[in-house]
């Protein structure tokens, strides 16, 4: 099941970061040769007018083939410059706005589906909305005058959606002092919290605990399904920022490897905690469940593919960019040369990351 699972949730990924590239590829006028789902050799396809469909034999993964997308540029002429293409349907025949377009259109149609599925997410199993049930006794919170019932607004600054926005703050800063703002009774009150250690968590605790989650209006769900998107947008990119200010480390990089570790443990959890509720349980909660992963994983892809790294779609729209500078696009040669050697080195990382999750499985 877990492996079932995994490839589903890789393949809906990419096939909709490359729909994505598709649609908008065909607003443009761009010929898109073939639109595959899966990898290897056909399993079957069905030929249109413009566009080959195919099914792969390989589950995993697939491809929007744009013609005249070998490196997104016209070819260059005898000065050295790029020189038109000839056919209207390529895509570096187009300008460059069109290309940035159908670029951004695969990262923004995995953030459309993150905003899809948290908003299902949202609507099935409600919102751990930070409200207070219970303070600790002793505990710094009760000292700085917070009780149950209290509503965390803001924390050191920054707005808070979810109760796991204070878990998270509290995890990366575990003694840092806490500036929260909280509401009661339609008021709004600031106090400061230092986090104590306790010896039974062996960690740093504020003392205070939320528990589970609420059920919201459907305007409401929208709401916090953007919230949700941006939770974890920014997940991502705190994390990249930990890494390039702390240290690149490759413990810190998961690929598909540890993503299916990871959806054989969400498998795992889910069947243990409602294997005595009956299948209609079971099912919906494994529904929730990977719903939730996967649009986290869709929110992560989308942030990734936009760094500014050959290979990747940040790299293009780095190019795409500097040609709206310039006025020109790069010398054709330029751009091969650094996307080649940018790809050489993300397939090593890749294959560096894989080992790295086999090690951590095994």
């Amino acid at each position: 099941m877990s492996i079932i699972i995994f490839l589903v949730i890789f393949t809906i990924v990419v096939v909709v970061h490359e729909f994505g590239h598709f649609v908008i590829a065909r607003k443009n006028g761009v010929k898109v040769e073939e639109f595959s789902i899966g990898m290897g050799p056909d399993l079957f396809h069905i030929q249109g007018k413009q566009t080959k469909f195919s099914v792969k034999i390989l589950p995993l993964g697939g491809a929007c083939l744009m013609k005249g997308n070998d490196m997104g540029i016209p070819e260059a002429d005898e000065t050295g410059e790029n020189a038109e293409e000839k056919d209207g349907d390529d895509f570096s025949s187009k300008s460059v706005w069109a290309r940035i377009s159908i670029t951004l259109a695969g990262p923004l149609f995995n953030f459309i589906l993150a905003l899809v599925l948290s908003i299902f997410v949202v609507s099935q199993a409600g919102v751990d909305i930070p409200i207070i049930t219970q303070v600790m006794e002793g505990f710094p919170a009760q000292e700085a005058g917070i009780q149950a019932g209290d509503k965390i607004l803001k924390v050191n600054g920054e707005t808070i959606y979810f109760y796991r926005q204070v878990s998270l703050n509290q995890q990366l800063n575990p003694q840092e002092a806490k500036e929260i703002v909280y509401e009661r009774d339609g008021e709004t009150y600031t106090t400061v919290v230092e986090p104590k250690w306790n010896e039974e968590s062996q960690s740093y605790l504020m003392g205070i605990v939320s528990g589970g989650y609420y059920a919201v209006s459907p305007a409401q769900m929208l709401t916090y399904g953007f919230h949700t998107v941006r939770y974890n947008i920014v997940l991502v990119v705190r994390g990249l920022t930990s890494m390039i200010t702390g240290g690149f480390s490759i413990d810190n990089l998961t690929g598909p490897v540890g993503v299916a570790n990871a959806v054989d443990g969400l498998v795992d959890e889910v069947v243990d905690t409602t294997q005595d509720y009956g299948w209609s349980a079971m099912a919906m909660s494994m529904l929730l469940t990977m719903s939730n992963f996967l649009a986290m994983i869709s929110a992560n892809l989308g942030v990734m593919n936009l760094l500014p790294i050959p290979g990747l779609d940040g790299g293009r729209l780095l190019f795409c960019l500097i040609e709206v500078i310039r006025g020109k696009p790069v010398a054709k040669e330029k751009e091969a040369m650094v996307t080649f050697i940018g790809f050489v080195l993300l397939m090593i990382l890749m294959a560096a990351v894989m080992l790295n999750d086999i090690k951590n499985i095994f």
